[in-house]
C-alpha cells in the first residue's frame, strides 16, 4: 500500500535574493518538484520586498500545499545591517507558513550542509553537485540559492522522514550490545573457574 507523500517546502532567505525549493516523498523517496529564486533586490523600497517574499511564499504554499516548512536560520555575522535585513527577510518567510497552518523547522547552514554532504564546512557547489545524485537532476541552476533551499528541504527529510536501520546507534541497541557483553563475561569467567579450580581460594 502505498503511504501519503509529504510535500517539503524549503527556503533560504534573503532580502536581495531568496531561494526556494520544493522535494515531494513517496514510499520514503525524496523527487524535486521545483526550485528557484526571487529577486527583491530590484525593488528599492525594503517594506515592499518584504511584502514581496510573504507574497511569494504564501503563493508557494498555496501551489503546492506543502506539509512541511524549513527554513535556514541567519547566520551570525559582522556586518549588523546585512543580519538586520535577513532576520527581516526569514521573519516574513516564517509570517507566511505560520499564516497557512505549517509548522515551521529551522537548520542553521552548517546542520544543512552536514545533512546533505556529510560535511559542514561543504562548498555551495558541493552541496548543489550532491543534490543532483540525490535527487537525481541533471540542469545546474543560475544561483547557488536555489539549490541552498532544496538542501533545507533535503536536510529537513532526512531529519524527520528517512528511515534509519535499527542496529544503528539506538539506546535499544546499545543496551543490547552492553547485555552481550556482560553475558559474555559472565560466561567466560565460568568457564574459567571449571579448568582452573585450585586457582580458587575457599576461605
Amino acid at each position: 500500500m502505498q503511504k501519503a507523500s509529504k510535500i517539503i517546502l524549503g527556503i533560504d532567505p534573503g532580502t536581495v535574493i531568496m531561494g526556494y525549493g520544493l522535494i515531494k516523498i513517496v514510499d520514503g523517496r525524496p523527487t524535486l518538484l521545483d526550485l528557484g529564486v526571487l529577486k527583491p533586490g530590484k525593488i528599492k523600497d525594503n517594506h515592499k520586498r518584504l511584502q514581496l517574499i510573504f507574497n511569494t511564499v504564501s503563493g508557494l504554499i498555496t501551489q503546492f500545499a506543502p506539509t512541511d516548512f524549513a527554513i535556514e536560520a541567519p547566520f551570525f555575522g559582522k556586518n549588523v545591517q546585512s543580519m538586520l535585513k535577513l532576520g527581516r527577510a526569514q521573519g516574513v518567510a516564517i509570517a507566511a507558513a505560520m499564516r497557512h497552518g505549517l509548522e515551521v523547522t529551522e537548520y542553521s547552514p552548517k546542520k544543512v550542509k552536514q545533512g546533505v554532504t556529510g560535511n559542514g564546512n561543504a562548498s555551495k557547489e558541493q552541496v548543489m553537485k550532491m543534490l543532483q545524485t540525490i535527487l537525481q537532476f541533471k540542469d545546474s541552476p543560475k544561483y547557488y540559492d536555489a539549490t541552498d533551499a532544496v538542501g533545507v528541504a533535503v536536510c529537513h527529510f532526512y531529519q524527520h522522514y528517512k528511515r534509519i536501520p535499527a542496529a544503528t546507534a539506538t539506546p535499544t541497541a546499545a543496551k543490547s550490545k552492553l547485555a552481550k557483553k556482560s553475558a559474555k563475561k559472565k560466561n567466560d569467567w565460568a568457564d574459567f573457574i571449571q579448568k582452573n579450580p585450585q586457582r580458587i581460594s575457599k576461605k
